[in-house]
This record gives C-alpha cells, sequence and structure tokens, in this order.
C-alpha cells in the first residue's frame, strides 16, 4: 500500500497587513520529497503522527510537499499557484497510490478566492484516479463549506483548544484512512453551518460552554453513533461570505444520521451562544492590578497576535504601561515587538549601549512608531525549541532579538512575527517570568498551556487585526446577520 502525504498550511486573516507570499512560507518551511521524512525532528505535529502511523502499519509513505506559514494576509495567487502545482506533480509522478493525507488548516483564503482549501482538495482529486481516499486534517479555527464535502473525502479537525493534540489529530486521520482502504469503514460527512463567530479567547474546550458541548459529542463516538465530530468555531478575522461556527460529523456509512448528529450538536452550541461572550478587561484596568497585585499576572494581549495574522508591532502596552509608570516600578514589566529595523540598531550599538530607538508599527499603520530611551541587555538570533504541550519540540525562529530594558520595563524586540505560545518567548532571553509583576503575551488563548503555571491570567481587549472583541471589528463581505454582531433569531441562513 502507497499513501501520499502532504501539507499546505496557512491561517488567513483579512484584516492583517502583510499579503502572504511564496517567501511567508520559507520563514516557516517548505520542505520537499524525502526532507519530509526527517525535517520535522522530536515535533509534535499532524505530519510526523501520518508518518508514524504508516511505518508502524508496514504502510509505504510517499512524501510530497510540507509548506506552512504563520497567519497573515491572503495568500497571493502566485504563491498558491506556485506551491500547489509542485504538490500537484508530486502526486502525477508519484506512481501508484492508494491514498492521499493532507495536513490543511482551513482558513486559508487566496487573494482572488476565499475557499482556499476547496480548491485544493478539488485539485488534489483532480490529480488523481478517480474514487482514491484523501484524509485531511484542520485545525478548529478553520472555515468549513460545503464545496469542501467531496465523496472520498473526509475531514477531521483538532479536538482541542489550546491546541494540544495536533499530533493525535494526524494520528486519527491516518488511522481513518487506513481502515477505509481496508474496508472496514466508509467515511460519510456531515456539516451544519451557524450564524455566530466566537471570540478565540472564549472557545476553549477546557472551559464552558464549549467543553460540555464537546463532551456530548465525544459521548457520541464512545457509544459508536459516530465516528468523530469536530466542532470549527472559526477564528473571526476573516471578512469573507459564509463566515461562521461549523459542525462537521462523520459516520461509518450513514449520510443521514451524520446530518442528524451535526444538527443536534450545533443546536447545542446555538442555545448557549450568549455564554460565548468574552470576558475582557481594559487594557489601563490589566496594568493596574499587575502593578499593585502580589505574584505576576499574565495578560493577552489578543489583538497584537503574530498566530492570528497581527504584524506583532502595536505600541497600545508599551504606551499604556508608560502612561501607568511602569517604568518607576519596583517590580518588572515584560512585553514584546516584532520590529526588524529596531532589533538591527540593538545589534549594532552592542549589549550594554544605551540608545533612544523608535520602536513599533513598521508594518501596520493603525499607529505610530514610540520613541523610547533603553538600554540593551542582550542581543541573540531569537532561535528556541518550544517546551510547552502540543507544538512541543517545534524550533521558533524569531530572527535577530534584541532586549532593551526601558527601567522596569522589559521589551523583547524580534526580527519575525513568530508564534507566543511557548514561554520561550522570554526565558530564552535570560527573563525569568516569576520575577515579572507583568507578562504581556500576543495570544488570544494557546499561551495558557505554558504560561498559566506562573499567575493570574487577564484578556485585555486591546485593539488591532486580532482583536479579541467581536463587536470592534468592521465587516463589509460577511453573511449577515451574524451574532453576536447583529441580533438573530434563528440558526438557520435562509
Amino acid at each position: 500500500m502507497r499513501i501520499a502525504v502532504g501539507q499546505f498550511f496557512q491561517e488567513t486573516n483579512t484584516f492583517s497587513p502583510m499579503p502572504t507570499t511564496v517567501m511567508t512560507f520559507q520563514s516557516v518551511f517548505l520542505r520537499r520529497g524525502r526532507e519530509l521524512l526527517s525535517g520535522f525532528g522530536d515535533s509534535r505535529v499532524e505530519l510526523p503522527a501520518f508518518l508514524t502511523v504508516l511505518k508502524r502499519e508496514g504502510v509505504q509513505a510517499v512524501p510530497l510537499l510540507a509548506a506552512s506559514a504563520l497567519a497573515s494576509g491572503a495568500v497571493t495567487r502566485e504563491a498558491f499557484e506556485s506551491i500547489m502545482r509542485e504538490l500537484e506533480a508530486g502526486i502525477t509522478n508519484a506512481g501508484r497510490l492508494d491514498g492521499v493525507l493532507l495536513a490543511l488548516h482551513g482558513a486559508m483564503c487566496i487573494e482572488d478566492e476565499p475557499d482556499a482549501e476547496a480548491e485544493i482538495v478539488e485539485r488534489v482529486i483532480g490529480a488523481l484516479p478517480p474514487g482514491i481516499p484523501i484524509g485531511v486534517s484542520l485545525d478548529l479555527h478553520g472555515h468549513i463549506t460545503k464545496r469542501m464535502l467531496k465523496p472520498n473525502v473526509f475531514y477531521v479537525g483538532y479536538r482541542e483548544y489550546p491546541h494540544i493534540d495536533m499530533y493525535e489529530t494526524g494520528e486519527r486521520v491516518a488511522e481513518t484512512l487506513l481502515a477505509t482502504l481496508r474496508r472496514k469503514i466508509r467515511p460519510r460527512m456531515a456539516l451544519t453551518k451557524l450564524p455566530m463567530i466566537v471570540s478565540p479567547t472564549k472557545a476553549r474546550t477546557v472551559d464552558e460552554p464549549l467543553r460540555s458541548i464537546v463532551a456530548v459529542a465525544r459521548q457520541m463516538e464512545a457509544d459508536r453513533q459516530i465516528l468523530h465530530a469536530s466542532f470549527f468555531p472559526v477564528q473571526p478575522w476573516l471578512d469573507i461570505p459564509d463566515l461562521g461556527f461549523a459542525v462537521l460529523v462523520c459516520t461509518d456509512g450513514d449520510t443521514a444520521a451524520a446530518q442528524r448528529a451535526a444538527d443536534s450538536l450545533a443546536d447545542l452550541v446555538w442555545d448557549r451562544r450568549q455564554e460565548f461572550d468574552p470576558d475582557l478587561v481594559s487594557l489601563s484596568e490589566a496594568i493596574e492590578t499587575g502593578l499593585e497585585s502580589e505574584g505576576t499576572t499574565i495578560v493577552a494581549d489578543s489583538g497584537d497576535a503574530p498566530s492570528g495574522g497581527s504584524a506583532a508591532d502595536n505600541v497600545s502596552v508599551l504606551n499604556g504601561l508608560l502612561a501607568a509608570g511602569a517604568e518607576s516600578a519596583d517590580r518588572l514589566s515584560y512585553l514584546t515587538l516584532c520590529d526588524a529595523e529596531a532589533a538591527t540598531v540593538c545589534a549594532k550599538a552592542g549589549v550594554g549601549a544605551a540608545l533612544t530607538l523608535d520602536v513599533g508599527h513598521k508594518v501596520s499603520r493603525d499607529g505610530k512608531p514610540l520613541p523610547v530611551t533603553c538600554r540593551v541587555h542582550t542581543i541573540s538570533d531569537g532561535s528556541f525549541v518550544m517546551l510547552g504541550a502540543g507544538a512541543r519540540g517545534m524550533r521558533m525562529e524569531q530572527g535577530l532579538t534584541a532586549v532593551v530594558s526601558i527601567g522596569a520595563i522589559r521589551l523583547v524586540l524580534r526580527s519575525l512575527p513568530a508564534m507566543e505560545w511557548d514561554t520561550g518567548i522570554y526565558t530564552a532571553f535570560g527573563l525569568r517570568l516569576e520575577q515579572a509583576a507583568l507578562v504581556f503575551v500576543k495570544s488570544p488563548s494557546h499561551f495558557r498551556v505554558a504560561f498559566a503555571p506562573y499567575g493570574r491570567i487577564l484578556n485585555a481587549d486591546t485593539p488591532g487585526p486580532t482583536c479579541p472583541n467581536m463587536r470592534r471589528l468592521v465587516f463589509h463581505r460577511v453573511t449577515r446577520p451574524l451574532y453576536p454582531l447583529d441580533a438573530v433569531h434563528s440558526r438557520r441562513r435562509a
């Protein structure tokens, strides 16, 4: 048995100021052929799980292409075609194939096509002989559409948010594909879509209201009513038609049963929609709490989250700290900014140098750079290995990174907008979390896995292309009405 393995992974944020190009993919990884077999090291993500299951079952893996980009703006058609044609050519030239395993995100948009995953799947189908089954893993924040549902294609989404089961999701997809090829099951998919979006700060599967709803789905699986159910609260920073919360169910040969289960689970979500409103505090309140309370306060700067597509260069938090006098406090405050220009100036000046910098807003245009007087503490290449659950073993490349002090404020200036999921964004550069009164993290929820043991957590209502307050977003293309932006009385769209 021969199974092709590939990945084409990007999460689009249509509010992001940064287009996604081939270089954007190359900055994370763009691996070809046999590079896939060893290029992931010990990373606990989907593609290594595909390979592990196939090896364990004595199945030959045919490596195609693995492309991954950090969340950003829409993918240019040129970049999409460059990668997609290579993926298609790999399939065409692979010889006989029994199946295909793909790791996709689910919320990729091309500049001229909002439903990129549907196009990817359609073109993979077109490169294969008829009837070859395709198994696809998806991020829980995927934008799922009816167009994605095709004969001989099944999807499995992450079960957990924060994302701590990426590897396990890959295992489930590979095992389901092998069971399909061995004629043990016949996957049939059904989708129910809700006219609602959820702030990622309130879509955690370990907390209510989603926790108990997910538990119902897991019981359905345990009772063998269905093969698997996937919830997609969708990342809300997409100004595209048909945006909404999706429930996707797979059964063994019974599409009608899959639809009944999807409808039932969607009803549970809809009935509790008001409970998904996020618990947010103002930035000034978060800073005051941290400076005046014992212990460490971890604050989510969700509006500027690079994992969701921001440029990570907004100076709102730094402005707030300076306004509150944090630079004169008797305890430290930590924050990060992506600013390659400022990091380069620091590197040229050297450790110990005192200088004045204009920091922030070198990419985003919703603010102006902020002049600060600081001292350079450390210079590094910005590389570290994540240790927290979920993406453990994945290497983060932040580019040239400088830590500077502004009195009691420690500002980490990096060159690339890397994900802020792991405490390594500070600890890798000599900053100990327990020594700080305030620690800001540009992430809506995933950071909790690694940062929660260090102190209380607050969600600040910060601005930016990944703002956690859905009512701040200005949409032009979404299908209306859409909760919580509008009064919606029925979950069924016309």
